[in-house]
């Protein structure tokens, strides 16, 4: 692994940017230590994201980056410098700790269950005590208190080294001192006997035998640390996806016209390359031969594809997906806008601090306080004549009754819990930080294709001549269009394909009617309310009559078509079947031509009706102004030189879109639709879902400054999207959802994912957060509580330390149980 650096360098301040990935961080404590050591250096200034394990350092040009690591090692962290987002994306040290600290909780786990039971034994009926059970005890004991407790133990020593504290010192000073005084114990001196006192007696009589005690605080402390890290393990998702993102190889052509092959590192600006059907286009440029449709979702969010040809601009990380292009490179490496979209993830999740745990906040003071009534309460039964075993047990006590385990299981078990039940209801929430701010959001943003949208295009309105069939249109146009790969073509041959399938009472024509609200539509006077539906004028059009325009004005839901529609034995003159195209032509951004049924066949934008000097009855010609005033995109179908149809086709809205924002603005919640499609369109689906505010024709780095905005206002803002476009805004905004089927991007750089295909997930993983909130609260109330009611009963010495070990422990149980209370929400 290289250690090169490739600072972005700040002009003004002179002074450049380094990044180092820091290892080793176990708690919020840690990351605030790492700061505060790099602040040390004269002109740096650093902020430590202990969710990434990154420390972003501003520093002179001429500070050695190795020198700001040797600092980090000496405080007991590893650290290395690292080179853009290649280097983060190494996920091999998270999975190694994770992995390590699974090994150590199962062998620790192994041996407490049968060291308790033998110590509770020997400890109460003396007779069981047979040859050498010291050394069953020690044999069982020594491999947790050593060995599975070694991780806790080497970040007490790093504390002390450096005057600090943390909950690791107060863990390992009680899993010590109980050891190393149990091994005194049991080889020192004579056991006491109780036998004959019974059971309460034995227990109570103070044997000075801990080791059960030592072993039960490291599994519940091995416990919450592995489950932190697991959660940790996915805090650099949104990085590794947007890196895969981009082409590994580039095939780039020479002087003579060959072609080879080299990793994409190696293409240069004004190069010129290849990109075949299916290919990702490595890097910025301009198409300098060539047509292809390009999926440009990853960069926009939009799913229609964008048609190309030469002097147009292309982006690096988008797919082309019919022709073949050639490219000459404009931008490459970090100049390009996939490097930049990296760029803004990264500092994004670096200006979003993690939010300290409120055990490790507290910890701060609470461990060298807990630490100093230890001692006080060892010296004060030593002067008071007590002995030694009295003074020992008393301290011993106030260390183990003291130790932390409920507090370091408060929050790994409700998020635990929290996140099975979430599972169930397709809510996935990755930490705490989403759940603290969760209780404050006052904002809820959309973004539109793909997240209140299928994201897939469908035909939802046709519009014929009168003269002319639904079904014989159908069987024409989709014959043409079945040739074609572009989105829109796609809608039209899957309608009518449905379409052509579906016979009227004539054998012809299929039924005319209205089957579904479109997916956009507001008033206007174009015979359409604000739902979609059409008004009474249309009516007769809808069941196959002319209407005043003289269409037969069929409007569809696909979805809806498919379900009602069913195959008919007289499938008459078309034969149930799609007509065959011949002489097919593509023509990029406008549409296609072809000869179908022995007729000249054209379908396209307006743009290019207008151009062949095609005839286009006034009807249509409305038609087709009404579907995209409605936000649509709208074709015509000409026959013979003679437009016969208008097709609108348009993304669907998710059927429980209304119903979900409808259940925030119950929550007291504002909502707001950012999206770069145009305005009209934003608009109209705005307001079939009940949307209140629009921001349309946004670019992705813009919806950042969006969110950002609305920050500086005062509002604390919830964005729910699913593209790699979306993924800045998600990591920019207070919260970030994302739908599970969004890309890798979305996913990762969220903090709550809604697995569930539909967005009432949406108030449902915010009411979630809230409950897993609140049970945290919960817990950390009654694991401080119960240490402020238990430590003056312990140094009073009326707690023998087995006791106190066993209160210790239901104090975690009991976190364990509240937490587990989560699995009833929403039942």
């Amino acid at each position: 692994m290289t250690n090169t650096i490739a600072p972005v360098e700040d002009p003004a301040a002179e002074r450049v940017r380094l990044r180092l990935a820091v290892s080793g961080m176990s708690c919020a404590a840690c990351s605030s230590r790492v700061e505060r050591t790099l602040n040390r250096f004269d002109g740096v200034t650093a902020s430590v994201n202990f969710a990434t394990g990154v420390a972003t350092v501003d520093a002179p040009p001429q500070l050695d980056p190795n020198v700001l690591c040797e600092k980090v090692t000496d405080i007991g962290f590893g650290a290395t410098p690292v080179e853009g987002a290649a280097t983060l994306l190494d996920t091999g040290p998270e999975d190694r700790i994770a992995a390590d600290l699974f090994r150590r909780l199962v062998v620790a786990l192994l041996l407490f269950f049968p060291l308790a039971d033998l110590s509770i034994m020997f400890a109460t009926v003396s007779s069981t005590r047979i040859t050498g059970w010291q050394f069953i005890l020690l044999a069982l004991a020594l491999p947790i208190v050593v060995w599975s407790a070694a991780p806790l133990h080497r970040k007490a020593l790093a504390g002390l080294r450096t005057g600090s504290t943390s909950m690791e010192t107060l863990v390992s000073i009680g899993i010590t001192a109980a050891t190393v005084w149990s091994v005194v114990t049991l080889f020192g001196r004579p056991a006491p006997e109780h036998s004959g006192h019974g059971v309460w007696a034995a227990i109570l009589g103070a044997d000075s035998i801990y080791l059960e005690v030592a072993g039960g605080v490291t599994v519940f402390v091995l416990a919450g640390r592995y489950f932190e890290a697991k959660a940790r393990r996915r805090a650099g998702g949104a990085l590794r996806a947007l890196a895969a993102l981009g082409a590994k190889d580039v095939t780039v052509l020479s002087g003579d016209g060959s072609e080879i092959t080299v990793p994409v590192e190696e293409l240069t600006e004004g190069r010129r390359f290849m990109v075949r059907p299916g290919e990702t286009v490595a890097t910025d440029g301009l198409v300098v031969e060539g047509h292809s449709s390009i999926d440009a979702s990853a960069m926009t969010g939009e799913s229609v594809p964008i048609e190309v040809g030469p002097g147009m601009a292309v982006t690096g990380g988008t797919i082309s997906l019919t022709g073949r292009l050639i490219v000459e490179a404009g931008a490459v490496g970090a100049d390009t806008r996939l490097a930049a979209m990296i760029r803004l993830v990264e500092e994004a999740q670096a200006g979003k601090a993690s939010l300290q745990r409120l055990a490790d906040r507290i910890a701060g003071v609470f461990v060298p306080v807990v630490l100093g009534i230890a001692a006080v309460t060892l010296a004060a039964w030593l002067i008071s004549g007590a002995g030694l075993d009295k003074a020992v047990g008393a301290g011993l006590a106030v260390l183990v009754i003291a130790c932390p385990c409920a507090l370091g299981l408060a929050t790994p078990a409700a998020l635990m819990v929290g996140a099975g039940r979430g599972a169930q209801l397709g809510v996935f929430i990755k930490g705490q930080q989403a759940l603290e701010t969760s209780r404050t959001i006052d904002t809820v943003v959309f973004d539109k294709t793909g997240t209140l949208t299928e994201g897939v295009m469908t035909v939802v309105a046709a519009h014929t001549a009168a003269e002319h069939s639904d079904r014989e249109i159908a069987a024409l146009a989709g014959g043409l269009e079945s040739a074609s790969e572009h989105a829109v073509a796609a809608a039209i041959t899957a309608w009518a394909r449905r379409e052509v399938a579906t016979p009227g009472d004539d054998g012809l024509s299929a039924p005319k009617l209205e089957l579904a609200e479109p997916a956009v539509g507001k008033p206007g006077g174009d015979g359409f309310s604000a739902s979609g539906r059409e008004q009474p004028e249309l009516a007769d059009a809808a069941v196959g009559k002319p209407g005043d325009d003289g269409l037969s004005g069929l409007v569809v839901a696909a979805s809806d078509r498919a379900a009602l529609t069913t195959p008919s034995e007289n499938q008459g003159e078309m034969g149930g079947e799609l007509l065959e195209v011949t002489e097919f032509h593509a023509l990029p951004g406008l549409g296609a031509r072809g000869t179908v049924g022995g007729h000249a066949a054209l379908i396209g934008r307006s743009a290019l009706i207008e151009s062949e000097g095609v005839c286009v009855p006034e009807d249509l010609r409305r038609a087709l102004a009404r579907e995209q005033r409605c936000g649509r995109t709208a074709v015509y179908f000409c026959l013979d030189g003679r437009a016969v149809a208008v097709f609108a086709v348009a993304d669907t809205v998710r059927p429980t879109a209304g119903a979900a924002v409808a259940r925030l603005h119950g929550l007291g919640l504002r909502t707001l639709l950012l999206t770069g499609d145009n305005a009209r369109a934003a608009q109209a689906i705005a307001d079939e879902v009940g949307i209140d505010e629009v921001i349309a024709e946004v670019m992705p780095e813009g919806k950042v400054d969006v969110i950002r905005q609305l920050q500086r206002q005062g509002h604390r803002v919830a964005m729910v999207g699913d593209g790699i476009n979306d993924g800045p805004a998600l990591v920019a905004a207070d919260l970030g959802l994302a739908i599970g089927r969004g890309t890798d991007v979305a996913i990762g750089a969220a903090d709550i994912i809604l697995v569930r295909e539909e967005l009432g997930a949406v108030p449902d993983a915010i009411e979630l957060a809230h409950a897993t909130l609140r049970t945290i609260r919960g817990n950390m109330v009654w694991a401080f509580g119960y240490n402020v009611a238990a430590i003056p009963v312990a140094v009073a010495g009326l707690l023998n330390p087995l006791i106190a070990g066993a209160a210790m422990a239901f104090s975690s149980f009991f976190v364990v149980w509240n937490s587990l209370r989560l699995r009833e929400f929403r039942r």
